[in-house]
This record gives C-alpha cells, sequence and structure tokens, in this order.
C-alpha cells in the first residue's frame, strides 16, 4: 500500500526560435515592411534620378561659372571693391545665394541682405594665382589664372603697334595661300593664329619680340627667379636670350629640374601678387523660394498608384497566408472545446510550434479530466461502500432489537458505538480532504521538536503495537526542530504508525527516525511489513484506493489516511515519498521545510 503517485506537472518543451508564431510574424512584418521599402526606393528613384541628373548638371555648370567669374575680376583687380555688382548680377542669372567674405571671414559682397554664409564650409577659394584648368580653361601648368598679367598688360600704343605687325603677318599668310586669324591675350598681344604652319616669308620675329613695357617686366621677373633659384647652374648656364624666352614663355622643359619649375611658379605669384586681389571665400547656396513643391507628373502618378495597390496585394495576400495557418488549429481547438464533457475528442497536432503545443497540452488536459472523472466516479462509489456496511450493521441491530429479537446487551451497544465512530471517522477524514482541496485547512504553527513528536506518536501507539507483537523503536539526534502544526503533525505520522503497524507481523519492527539536513527536516516511518508491489506504488495516495481489493475491514483501513497524509505534507511546503522491498522493509519518508534555513534566509 505504500509509494507515491506525486506526478510533476507537464512542462511544455520550448519552442525552437524559427518555429514560434512570434517569429513568424515578426518575419511576415519584416517582408512587408522590405516590399514596401524596395517599392518605394524604386519608384523614387525612377522619378527623380533624371531630374536630379539634370539639376546636378546645370548646378555644377553654373557654379563652375560663378567661380569663373570671379577669378577673372580678382585676376584684373588688385582689390575687391566693385565685386557687390558683380556678385548680384551672378545671383540674379544662375539663382544662386552667393556671399565672399576674406579668409579671416569677414564679408567682402553678398547676394544677399542678410550678409551671413549661407553654409558652414566654403565651396571654393577665389584666388587668381592658384586656378586650376578645369575651372579656368587656359591656366598655366602652374596654377596662374591667365588673365593675371600684370605689368605685362600693354599699353594702348603698344597694343597699336603689335595689331599692325599682326596685319602684316596674315596679309603674308594670305598671299601664300594660307588662312588665319588674330587673337587677342588678356595682356592686349596680338596672336596671329593659323592651322598650318607659318612659311620662312612670314617669320620675321617682329611681332615676337617684347615691348620696352614686357622687356622691363621679363627683367623684373628674372631677378625674381635668380634670386629664388641662387647658384642653379642648369639655368645660370643659359644665355640670356634663352632666360628670358623660357620665363616668359611660362614653360618648363624636361632639362629643368623641379627647383627651376617651383623658381618660375614662384617669381611668377611674386610679380604678380600687387595686381590681383586677395584669396577669397567663396559661400554657394540655394535661393529660398516661398512655395517648394513637388510636382508629379501624370506618369509618375500612375506608378505611384500602382505600386501602392501592388503593395497593398501583397500585404493582404501575405497576412491571409499566415493568419489562415494561425487560426486554423485554434478553430479546431475551439470546436473541440465546446464539444460536451462525456464526448471530448483529442485534436490533431499538425504543427511544431505554441499552436502545437497548445493542442498537445489541450489533448492531455482531456486525458486527465477523463481520468479525474473516472477518478470521481470511483470515489462515490467508494464513499457509499464505506458508509453503506456500517450504516447496514446499525441499522439491522437496530431493527432486530426494536422487534425485540435481541436484547440490547452491553456487548451490542458497544458493537454499535464501534460503528458510528468508524462511520465518524469516514466523515472527519472527508472533511479534512475537503477543506485541503478548498485551501480552507488551517493550521497553527509552532517551533516544536521532532523528537518529542516522534515520541509521543510512539507512546499513543505503543499499546496496539505490543499487542501485536511489533517493537516500536525511535531513533535520530536531538536537536531537530520543525515549523509545524503539532496536531496536524501528530495526525500525520500517526496515520503512517497505524498503517505500518496493520501490515507488519508479529514480531517485526516499526521504527521512527528524524535527521536534518542543510534544507530539509527528515521524517521517516520504517517497517518490516509486507511490503508494497511496485505497481501498486504509483495509487498508495489516491483516495479509497486499497490493494486489497475486498476491502475487508480486517486488512485495511477506509483508503484515505494516506490521502489526507499526503495533503497535510503539502499544506506544510513539504512533500511525502515511499520506497518499498516487498517482504523486507517499506521506508514512508516526509520532506519537510528546515526552519534553520529560512532563518538564515532572513537575516
Amino acid at each position: 500500500m505504500w509509494g507515491t503517485s506525486s506526478s510533476a506537472a507537464a512542462v511544455l518543451p520550448e519552442v525552437p526560435l524559427h518555429r514560434s508564431l512570434l517569429f513568424r510574424l515578426l518575419l511576415t512584418s519584416v517582408v512587408i515592411a522590405v516590399c514596401s521599402v524596395a517599392a518605394t526606393a524604386w519608384l523614387a528613384v525612377q522619378t527623380t534620378t533624371r531630374a536630379v541628373t539634370e539639376a546636378r548638371g546645370h548646378v555644377l555648370s553654373e557654379d563652375t561659372d560663378i567661380l569663373r567669374r570671379l577669378s577673372g575680376f580678382a585676376a584684373t583687380h588688385p582689390r575687391w571693391d566693385g565685386v557687390q555688382s558683380v556678385v548680384t548680377d551672378l545671383s540674379r542669372t544662375t539663382g544662386r545665394r552667393i556671399s565672399l567674405t576674406t579668409t579671416g571671414g569677414n564679408v567682402i559682397a553678398d547676394s544677399a541682405s542678410q550678409g551671413v554664409r549661407p553654409s558652414i564650409q566654403a565651396s571654393a577659394i577665389v584666388d587668381p594665382l592658384h586656378v586650376d584648368t578645369y575651372t579656368s580653361p587656359g591656366a598655366q601648368l602652374g596654377g596662374i589664372d591667365p588673365r593675371a598679367v600684370g605689368p605685362y598688360l600693354l599699353s594702348d600704343s603698344e597694343r597699336a603697334q603689335l595689331r599692325t605687325l599682326a596685319d602684316e603677318r596674315l596679309a603674308c599668310l594670305r598671299k601664300q595661300g594660307l588662312d588665319g586669324d588674330i587673337e587677342e591675350t588678356p595682356s592686349g598681344r596680338p596672336r596671329v593664329t593659323s592651322a598650318d604652319e607659318v612659311p620662312w616669308q612670314c617669320a620675321d620675329g617682329k611681332l615676337n619680340t617684347p615691348t620696352s613695357g614686357e622687356l622691363a617686366a621679363l627683367n623684373e621677373l628674372n631677378k625674381f627667379f635668380q634670386t629664388c633659384l641662387g647658384s642653379h647652374d642648369a639655368f645660370l648656364s643659359l644665355p640670356g636670350s634663352e632666360r628670358e624666352a623660357y620665363v616668359h614663355s611660362k614653360r618648363i622643359d624636361e632639362k629643368y629640374d623641379e627647383k627651376a619649375r617651383a623658381c618660375a611658379d614662384e617669381s611668377r605669384r611674386r610679380q604678380l601678387g600687387p595686381y590681383v586681389a586677395p584669396a577669397a571665400e567663396l559661400y554657394l547656396g540655394d535661393v529660398s523660394r516661398s512655395d517648394p513643391r513637388f510636382d508629379l507628373s501624370t506618369a509618375n502618378k500612375i506608378k505611384v498608384i500602382g505600386v501602392t495597390g501592388l503593395i497593398l496585394v501583397l500585404t493582404i495576400a501575405i497576412t491571409s497566408v499566415v493568419a489562415v495557418r494561425l487560426v486554423r488549429p485554434l478553430r479546431v481547438l475551439a470546436a473541440a472545446a465546446q464539444r460536451p464533457a462525456d464526448q471530448h475528442i483529442r485534436v490533431p497536432v499538425t504543427t511544431r510550434d505554441e499552436t502545437g503545443y497548445l493542442a498537445a497540452a489541450f489533448n492531455e488536459f482531456t486525458a486527465r479530466r477523463e481520468r479525474l472523472e473516472a477518478q470521481r466516479k470511483a470515489m462515490v462509489s467508494d464513499i457509499a461502500h464505506e458508509l453503506r456496511t456500517p450504516l447496514t450493521n446499525i441499522r439491522g441491530w437496530l431493527e432486530v432489537t426494536r422487534d425485540g429479537i435481541v436484547e440490547p446487551e452491553p456487548a451490542l451497544i458497544a458493537s454499535l458505538h464501534e460503528e458510528a465512530l468508524l462511520l465518524q471517522r469516514v466523515v472527519d477524514d472527508l472533511q479534512d480532504l475537503a477543506a485541503a482541496d478548498a485551501g480552507t485547512l488551517k493550521l497553527h504553527r509552532e517551533l516544536l521538536s521532532a523528537g518529542e513528536l516522534l515520541s509521543h506518536v510512539a507512546a499513543a501507539h505503543g499499546a496496539q503495537a505490543e499487542a501485536s507483537g511489533i517493537t516500536l523503536l525511535q531513533q535520530g539526534p536531538d536537536g531537530v526542530q520543525l515549523d509545524a502544526d503539532p496536531v496536524r503533525m501528530r495526525q500525520i505520522v500517526g496515520n503512517l504508525v497505524s498503517n505500518a503497524i496493520r501490515h507488519t507481523p508479529a514480531g517485526g519492527t516499526i521504527t521512527l527516525t528524524a535527521e536534518q539536513t542543510d534544507d530539509h527536516v527528515l521524517l521517516t516511518v520504517r517497517d518490516t511489513g509486507s511490503g508494497i508491489a511496485p505497481g501498486d506504488l504509483p495509487h498508495i495516495f489516491d483516495r479509497f484506493w486499497r490493494s486489497e481489493k475486498s476491502r475487508s475491514r480486517r486488512t485495511g483501513g477506509s483508503g484515505l489516511g494516506l490521502a489526507i497524509v499526503r495533503h497535510l505534507v503539502t499544506a506544510h511546503g513539504g512533500t511525502v515519498t515511499a520506497m518499498s522491498d516487498p517482504g523486507v522493509e517499506t521506508a514512508f519518508t516526509l520532506h519537510l521545510p528546515n526552519p534553520q534555513r529560512a532563518e538564515r534566509h532572513r537575516g
């Protein structure tokens, strides 16, 4: 009759992440979001790429023109005086906000009235002595704006004289059957251009001879150059005419090294510095418009509507597929739950996610309910059986006594009293179980000695054990204490001792022990009785369960004692276990919380 039927509550297995409903819902949201973003990005690219490309080319062209115009102004003016009108005109024609400041941040000119720079970082540096061939066509390799001529600017008389020589050379070319044209450089010097090589008859050298003003500027440049170059023999060893031609042409042949190139550039900038405006920072921005709008063409509107409709259809389709897969098993569960109690069915487990585990839990719940229903019916039958026998005995004896067949002797009265006590014990046990099930079982806890508890139980059952020829022993160290209800604990241990006496033959031994571990206090009732069959161990705590199916009063009690033990131990926060070796021994152990451990935790 001994054993344990306590079973751990079923724990649902952990759902793998890739199978969970949360992951599926998140994946659905991500797919829809990705489709939406991709479609939006595609639509934006399709509708704006051409416009952005055109606008970018237009803006770059405008910015280059602005820089070229301002660099030309700086190359022909020693100061920035008068540049405001140029800036205003450029802003009006390009639609850009233009601001020009010194390198120290002082505003030189601004197309807006606020006088505030339109951007944090300068768009470019306006310096005619440091330009590139991309923004200033024809710029020198050294980065000097070709419009910066400084002392090389010809006077009116020199221009007229050189113009006459240019006309003569052009006339000579035409006599030779060639064609050409006359161009004027920024310094005012004319130049004859021809697609063919100039014949020797026309190359008299007069047009290329420097004027007096140019010679003075070249001599000044030559001094700057020689000062920079110092004792550079590769240049100083050249004849004077070659040096002048080299400096005037502003080109470096491969036979001159890097120092000569650097000195040529430095000398040119030193000579032209006083004739050009100082470097300035250029800030560019957009002129704000009062009504900025983004207008869609008819074709773009159709694209937007089409893409929006496609995303909507895709969203509905994906959501519908996922929703149907999620709802279908839930509907099956709902239909199964609404069936009558006696017609519950098992639902198929088709997935391995939360829904599948819910279906498995529902099936387990159905099976457990069926078992409980069977146990309830069996318990009602057992209660009727337990109460019918003493009631039948009492009724029978009372009827024969009433009819005068039997005299009401003391022995008869004692028998009827014993049957009444049996009924009272069954009713009391059922009341305790009902209170435990309802959670209204009251415990009056106090700190008590485990040794004294076992001593009281042993004394209460000593006479019965002695009468049955059984030795009742008590073992265990002193000082083991419990935080429990002393009345209920005597009831628990007393029930175990009574069962042990009932199933232990004469000459056997029942041992009561108490021991203490870090977490628990262990109370054990061990006997050398007939033991419990392995197949009976899982059922011994069931109500009205008895291994002897005849339910004879001679071989067993009401079948409620062990059920009451389990409920009372659970109410104390403990557990009960049993082990049995049939024909050798049976041990029943209570695992109760150690009050000293609770004290340590509170401390």
